[in-house]
């Protein structure tokens, strides 16, 4: 065989190699740019989100131990913070004694029907009312199907209008349900050093748990007729898969099958985008910080 022929050969074999090369990788230049993120490892908390009252934890009622008393002097109005043995008010009887009402606990003091010249009773209505130790309960309504993931101690976030966000902790789940409306009563401890108003409404978030796993932007998913979808970009092309959704947070969602992590995932899913298509894959700004 000549040099040159054997050049010739190598040359075509080259070429058939280059061309065979080519066939199996897209074309590039006619994909279309997408961006990409990829699929990482994140935690998710598992929450159950209630709705309900504040209400004193114990309330302690302020009466004269001896009917007939007049209120001569008020020291303390309602809302006013007492110390346990703090004077409140002072009463005269028929005779002219003078008589010290005190707190018995300390708290916030939450009503007062003590006015001046009025006549206090043994028996009517309470003097003053003490929410004791300023300690609230958070009384929620919780459907049945939450109930089991309810226990003493799980951390709750409590936001009150006009309050903001408490920390608090579960205090007692009802091992019942009320029969009508099938919701169960759960109670929450508040621990606040901030003014609560009794029968305040709130919203409570418990967290019962946590689930760490494979985690997407919501951006990335395809909700079809076939399920739920993300398009995987494999060799520049796009390959649909199907996964299972979990918990959700913050614009993102965990991903429970159908992904690995470190798989490259179109960050905006978009139906133009068919199976097998090519394109050219840009990295997220997300990814890149």
């Amino acid at each position: 065989m000549s040099f040159t022929r054997t050049l010739l050969l190598a040359t075509a074999l080259c070429a058939a190699t280059t061309a065979g090369r080519a066939a199996d990788e897209p074309d590039l230049a006619r994909g279309a740019a997408v961006t990409v993120i990829a699929a990482a490892k994140q935690c998710f908390a598992d929450t159950v989100d209630v709705a309900g009252l504040l209400l004193p934890r114990e309330e302690v009622s302020i009466r004269p131990d001896r009917p007939g008393m007049k209120v001569a002097e008020v020291m303390v109005d309602a809302g006013e913070n007492v110390t346990a043995g703090q004077i409140l008010a002072r009463l005269t009887s028929p005779e002219g004694g003078s008589v010290q009402i005190q707190a018995t606990v300390a708290g916030l003091v939450s009503a007062s029907s003590a006015v001046v010249g009025t006549i206090a009773s043994g028996k009517g209505e309470a003097l003053f009312s003490i929410i004791s130790r300023s300690e609230f309960d958070f009384i929620g309504q919780v459907p049945t199907r939450d109930l089991p993931k309810l226990k003493a101690n799980q951390t709750v976030k409590i936001k009150v209008i006009g309050t903001g966000e408490l920390d608090a902790k579960v205090r007692r789940v009802a091992s019942s349900v009320e029969p009508n409306s099938q919701l169960g009563q759960v109670v929450v401890s508040l621990n606040a050093a901030r003014r609560l108003m009794t029968n305040s409404y709130a919203r409570a978030t418990i967290k019962t748990g946590e689930s760490c796993g494979i985690a997407l932007p919501l951006t990335a998913i395809l909700y079809s007729s076939g399920g739920t979808v993300v398009q995987v970009v494999r060799r520049h092309r796009i390959e649909t898969r199907r996964v299972e959704v979990g918990l959700m947070a913050t614009g993102r969602v965990e991903i429970r099958e159908g992904l690995n992590e470190g798989d490259i995932v179109v960050a905006r899913a978009g139906a133009l985008l068919r199976e097998g298509d090519p394109v050219r894959p840009v990295t997220s700004s997300a990814d890149k910080q």
